[in-house]
């Protein structure tokens, strides 16, 4: 009895060592000097701890709608300005969630939207001064089958929102004084991450998703984005901007059918 207990013993513990390997392993990659050499060309990456702030909770509540703040931390006597900020989540599928190109002269200072995570994973933030230099930043996102989660909308719902636009304004404390604004641009779409299955016919549905988003004010460039399938079902942004005295407010935005959606408003009288 004593020689079958042990032999189970041995055995249980020789399986324990076969799995954890593998899993410590997995553990200890990490994809992230790879994804500099894809994404960046290698281009070398500064510490961006005091350039951007990249903002998500520990543990998300729900891995398809994670909710992500990227905020400019340049201090204002510096005469450097952000170009560009890359979002990437390192671990999934496609891990360049998107990349937002800010105006010139809009001077935008945070960008808030909902993305997909599909593992635990960290979460870099890559700015791109007008100095020429990239800055990153990270945090790190419990998080796990995000791009696979089923929509929330079915197929026909979604057709029927398909390409609606809505702008909305916030009052803030610092107004009318300041120019500065925040608004939010919301667009009906089921942004498929090709990794969703029908649950009707279990089979996969098609990557189907916005991938240019622009937004003026009277013509000048506030805020585009390139978009990929980590950005969450029925895309939205909410940011903050200055304005050039502008009294419409337009957007436009393409997914990868190669349907455009366009709408614009009066930034007074925001809406559908």
């Amino acid at each position: 009895m004593m020689g079958h207990r042990l032999r189970l013993t041995l055995i249980a513990t020789l399986a324990g060592i076969s799995f954890a390997v593998p899993l410590r392993a997995e553990e200890a990659y990490d994809p992230w000097p790879g994804l500099v050499q894809d994404i960046f060309n290698n281009r070398p990456m500064n510490d961006g701890n005091d350039v951007i702030g990249i903002e998500m909770p520990y543990r998300a509540e729900d891995a398809a709608i994670v909710p992500v703040t990227l905020r400019t931390k340049l201090s204002p006597g510096d005469a450097r300005r952000i170009r560009s900020i890359t979002l990437v989540i390192d671990r999934n599928p496609a891990p360049m969630a998107a990349k937002f190109e800010l105006g010139p002269d809009a001077n935008v200072s945070e960008i808030s939207t909902r993305v997909r995570v599909n593992n635990y994973t960290d979460v870099h933030a890559v700015a791109e001064l007008s100095d020429g230099q990239l800055y990153v930043s990270k945090t790190y996102v419990k998080a796990s089958g995000g791009c696979s989660a089923p929509a929330g909308k079915n197929a026909e719902e979604a057709q029927n929102h398909l390409g609606q636009m809505r702008y909305r304004q916030f009052a803030r404390e610092d107004a009318p004084a300041s120019r500065v604004r925040e608004a939010q641009i919301m667009i009906g779409h089921p942004n498929n991450s090709g990794l969703q299955m029908d649950q009707v016919t279990q089979l996969y549905i098609p990557a189907f998703f916005i991938n240019q988003l622009k937004l003026t004010q009277d013509g000048s460039p506030v805020l585009s984005m390139e978009g990929g399938i980590s950005i969450s079902e029925d895309p939205n942004l909410r940011f903050t901007y200055v304005s050039n005295g502008a009294r419409r407010f337009r957007a436009e935005a393409q997914d990868t059918d190669g349907h455009v959606f366009r709408n614009e408003w009066d930034v007074e009288k925001p809406g559908t």
